[in-house]
């Protein structure tokens, strides 16, 4: 399992993230709404997912890593690590297009198309009390 505790915690609690791709127009980056499964993968759904660009980016370029974030604000309260500074989990990795796929959310509103995310570096900042700092690894 790549992500820590603290981190899966964090990703599960969430809703929106940010997928950021290449293709030959450039880097693209575009909210998406994603599910944490069990083994490790990210999964990103939409509703015509296969029009988008970002699905035509990883298609075109299959061999080129994506990079994914999550990030928010967090809040004031018990318990938190640093009240009104940011917080998150970057996962760049590999892309895999999965078509004929039930949507990680929103069945029968998203496509039948996934682009799957294997993690191979992970790196978080403000999620784990037991530490803080900014740190990456490999996944």
């Amino acid at each position: 399992m790549p992500f820590s505790e603290h981190e899966r915690a964090y990703l599960d609690a969430q809703h929106i993230g940010r997928l950021s791709t290449t293709g030959s127009r450039g880097p693209q980056t575009r909210p998406v709404g994603f599910v944490l499964n069990a083994d490790g993968t990210v999964d990103i759904g939409g509703i015509t997912l296969s029009a988008t660009r970002k699905y035509r980016n990883i298609q075109e370029r299959p061999e080129t890593e994506v990079s994914f974030l999550v990030d928010d604000l967090e809040p004031e309260g018990p318990g938190a690590i640093a009240p009104g500074w940011g917080r998150g989990v970057e996962i760049r990795g590999r892309a895999e297009l999965r078509t004929d796929t039930d949507p990680p959310i929103a069945p029968g509103a998203f496509s039948r198309e996934v682009i799957r995310i294997h993690p191979r570096r992970i790196i978080s900042w403000h999620v784990d009390p037991g530490a803080p700092e900014l740190h990456g690894r490999p996944a």
